[in-house]
């Protein structure tokens, strides 16, 4: 029996793929586990719609990741502080402030995104790395000024 992997399935294929099943191996197992759908034309247009759909998508993403990219690296944040003496800071900047002084411009940037090594406790500029999409990093360029 021809049938169309929906999920990875060991030792006959990966997701996508058609391949010949046993037909009591594909009716007792695959399908009531929904790892595989039978192989019918009109079941493999719409795997290869939906593929492409998830394409476009995907597509998408990357563009409006690439698109805030640049935006948000032409762009630079101020955070003003308490400071003391020598620049030190009363505290520090961690990931939420600076999550916030990103949404205060009109950025919604999730504070789990934002890498930093670690807070920031002194005043001055800083660079600051968020995770736009999965192989797309921005640079935040961060004033950290004096109340």
């Amino acid at each position: 029996m021809k049938v169309v992997l929906i999920k990875d399935v060991k030792k006959l294929g990966s997701k996508g793929d058609i391949v010949n099943a046993a037909d009591g191996y594909a009716r007792n197992y695959l399908l009531p586990r929904g790892l595989a759908v039978e192989a019918t034309q009109g079941k493999l247009k719409e795997l290869q719609e939906k593929e492409a759909k998830q394409e476009r998508l995907e597509k998408e993403k990357r563009e409006d990741a690439l698109a805030l990219k640049n935006k948000i690296e032409a762009d630079k944040f101020v955070i003003k502080v308490k400071a003391g003496d020598n620049g030190r800071l009363f505290g520090s900047v961690n990931t939420k402030d600076i999550a916030k002084a990103a949404s205060a411009k009109g950025y919604d940037i999730d504070k789990r995104k934002i890498e930093l090594a670690d807070s920031i406790k002194s005043l001055g500029m800083h660079k600051v790395t968020v995770k736009l999409y999965e192989d797309i990093a921005a640079d935040l360029k961060i004033n950290i000024q004096e109340k």
